[in-house]
């Protein structure tokens, strides 16, 4: 390079300059671009002899060349930069030499950083029109408009290209890569998948979502029935050639998303947000747009594996599945999960289980969680789902004939569908084989180092043809290809009864709950104040509605609606000297219920009931069989000065709450426990505070 390419240095270049580094900095946007645009990187490198030629030593002449091959749109992932403006930031550079502002930085942000640094540190700044001096105003004000250029230059570029791309896109001839299941012709037309087996598959997906409705139950049968998803690959030797990789949530889920197996080509729809974006990683913050969100969405423009409809159904169903929605249909013993709305709020009650399962409790406890506020209401859930699951086999009664002619199809046409795949697999294994073996066949005898690899290859296909034999073989017996007459009969006449149906040992929790959401929309409930009576609200799918009362199980008689008269009524029983026993057969015979899960009254129960009021028949004898020491007490002694059931203090000795010993007396065990003054004002406390918590708002 001539030092006529240059304009004069007017004398800015000072000996302080030169005793630094002169910095020749080279960069090119992207690896195409460094092997087709050779000379311009060239004339980069040739700026190292301008140093010299401006009086620098050849060996404070140093290139950096780190960023070839990366864009000047950030100085993220730009280590050449960096390294640049940290060398500036020492003082050990007097120039930084470049061909054009472009080279250096295509963003005003990290220009102008670049200049704050070369004007505080004395660092000149030069390319193919002259030598600058940041501390100048003239030369900064320059610099400065030769970044906003540049910069400009790169959005004019990148907005003229996607500008282009958008017009290709909207006529539908823009090729984009394909999601398994496709494959583009010679031509550029875009044709399902030649391969039978493949385009099977896809569609058995999208059937099974529509039978499941969950992704993770379509993940689940197609790891039991070993089903593999079909993939051709996009690069590398084997490019083109199909692949079976096994089946993962990410697929699938991206799979049931697309609108391309709708038949609709689409562009825009994995979008970049960059707030989600990660420093140095140009891949990251990639959103999924639905279908209205696309840039370009032309419909029936390619083969679809499925209607429009259905796909609309998918995102829908996928939609409902999220959390924050009605959720999906889960494992465990609860009918109406995410079914629940709270009457007194209005928010999603959650779904609690406690003795590892069997035990079944709906909560509606957001406001709790969110803010601090007390549990707004609960209650027990098995009674609710046995008065749901009634309400739904009503319905569900006038269904029965034609629920009885269709199972049979579809259950019919799943069987086949499973065995068409097994068969072929099986077809697709024995091609292998063959194939293998003419190859083997084909070979000169003589080249053994050829005939002994493709011996083995052989070997390998003939006994992965046997295993899927083996495994066909095993299904066939759990499963023949068609349904027997007994079978038919026997789904026929499950289906006509449909109670039974509903309890069969063969129905699962998830299957009822399918059923229910197919048919309900919600549920409301609402507790009447902390009692036993339940509101109960079924809105059906449709726009009807069914209403009726629930009667719930709970913790204390005192939360009974009608205790009053209950207590009214044994009070008036005990007055006529009926004893506890017969107290409990009187109210049993007129009807009353106690609380909790009981469904009578025993002799305990009267006797508990009239000691709360004082009217028990006597303190209990203190017992002399055991020595006791000072302010000890039986555990029957205690519960009557606390005016509390035996029972509960009992449960309160074993968490621990009570200091206590055992002794033997008359071959019993007798607890003694340890309570003075102050114990009993304590455990009074307690009782008067777990009294509290079964007021009105607090509920079992």
């Amino acid at each position: 390079m001539k030092r006529q390419d240059m304009m004069p240095a007017s004398g800015k270049i000072q000996s302080h300059h030169r005793d630094r580094q002169a910095v020749v900095y080279v960069r090119q946007s992207t690896l195409q671009q460094v092997s087709r645009h050779q000379e311009s990187t060239r004339l980069q490198y040739g700026l190292a002899e301008r140093a010299v030629d401006l009086g620098w030593p050849s060996h404070l002449v140093s290139v950096i060349d780190d960023d070839l091959g990366k864009s000047g749109a950030s100085a993220e992932g730009r280590p050449g930069f960096q390294r640049l403006v940290a060398a500036v930031s020492l003082e050990q550079v007097g120039i930084v030499l470049g061909v054009e502002m472009s080279r250096l930085a295509r963003s005003c942000r990290d220009w102008h950083q670049l200049l704050e640094v070369c004007a505080l540190f004395g660092t000149l700044i030069g390319d193919l029109d002259g030598v600058y001096d940041p501390r100048n105003y003239n030369d900064r004000l320059l610099l400065g408009l030769k970044g906003t250029m540049s910069e400009a230059e790169l959005h004019v570029l990148k907005q003229r290209m996607l500008a282009g791309k958008r017009a290709k896109a909207e006529r539908g001839e823009l090729g984009m890569r394909l999601p398994m299941g496709y494959v583009r012709r010679a031509c550029g037309e875009v044709v399902k998948d030649p391969d039978e087996q493949a385009q099977a598959v896809i569609q058995l997906v999208f059937d099974q979502f529509e039978r499941l409705g969950t992704l993770n139950g379509v993940l689940h049968y197609l790891v039991r029935h070993q089903i593999q998803l079909p993939c051709r690959a996009h690069a590398g030797p084997a490019k083109g050639e199909l692949e079976w990789h096994r089946p993962n949530r990410a697929t699938l889920s991206n799979l049931l998303h697309h609108p391309i197996y709708a038949g609709a080509y689409a562009y825009g729809l994995r979008p970049t947000d960059p707030r989600r974006q990660q420093p140095g990683r140009p891949g990251t913050g990639r959103t999924v747009a639905g279908p209205g969100e696309c840039q370009v969405l032309l419909q029936g423009r390619l083969p679809a594996y499925i209607s429009w409809e259905q796909f609309t159904r998918n995102l829908a169903q996928l939609d409902a599945n999220r959390v924050q929605a009605l959720g999906p249909i889960r494992p465990g013993a609860s009918l109406l999960s995410g079914l629940l709305v709270c009457g007194r709020c209005g928010l999603r009650m959650a779904t609690q289980y406690s003795q590892n399962g069997k035990g079944l409790r709906y909560v509606c406890s957001r406001a709790a969680v969110d803010h601090g506020d007390p549990l707004c209401q609960s209650l027990s859930g098995l009674p609710l789902d046995r008065q749901v699951g009634g309400w739904v086999l009503k319905a569900l009664e006038p269904a029965a004939l034609e629920v009885s002619l269709r199972v049979a199809q579809n259950v019919e046409a799943e069987r086949q569908q499973l065995h068409r795949h097994w068969a072929q697999r099986l077809e697709r294994a024995h091609y292998q084989a063959d194939r293998a073996s003419r190859q083997y066949h084909a070979v000169e005898p003589e080249n053994r180092l050829v005939a002994r690899t493709l011996e083995k290859q052989w070997e390998i296909a003939l006994a992965e043809e046997e295993g899927l034999k083996a495994e066909y073989a095993e299904l066939l017996a759990r499963q023949p290809p068609a349904l027997s007459a007994r079978e038919c009969e026997e789904i026929r006449r499950l289906a006509e009864d449909i109670p039974a149906l509903w309890q069969a040992a063969t129905t699962t929790v998830e299957d009822r709950q399918a059923v229910v959401r197919q048919m309900v929309e919600r549920v409301v409930v609402t507790v009447e104040g902390g009692s036993e009576r339940v509101d109960v609200q079924i809105h059906w799918r449709g726009g009807t509605g069914t209403r009726f009362g629930l009667a719930r199980p709970v913790a204390r008689l005192e939360q009974l609606s009608y205790y009053p008269q209950l207590l009214a009524r044994s009070l008036a029983l005990r007055e006529e000297g009926h004893s506890h026993a017969a107290i409990a057969a009187q109210l049993n015979a007129e009807g009353w219920r106690p609380a909790k899960r009981r469904d009578t009254f025993t002799a305990a129960m009267v006797g508990n009931l009239l000691a709360r009021q004082g009217l028990s028949p006597s303190r209990p004898v203190r017992s002399t069989a055991v020595a006791r020491e000072a302010d000890e007490w039986t555990l029957p002694e205690l519960a009557y000065e606390l005016a509390m059931p035996p029972v509960t203090l009992y449960r309160w000795l074993k968490r621990g709450r009570l200091k206590a010993r055992q002794e033997t007396a008359a071959g019993h065990h007798v607890w003694l426990i340890k309570a003075d003054a102050a114990e009993l004002a304590r455990l009074k406390s307690w009782r008067a505070e777990s009294r509290s918590r079964g007021k009105p708002g607090a509920s079992t």
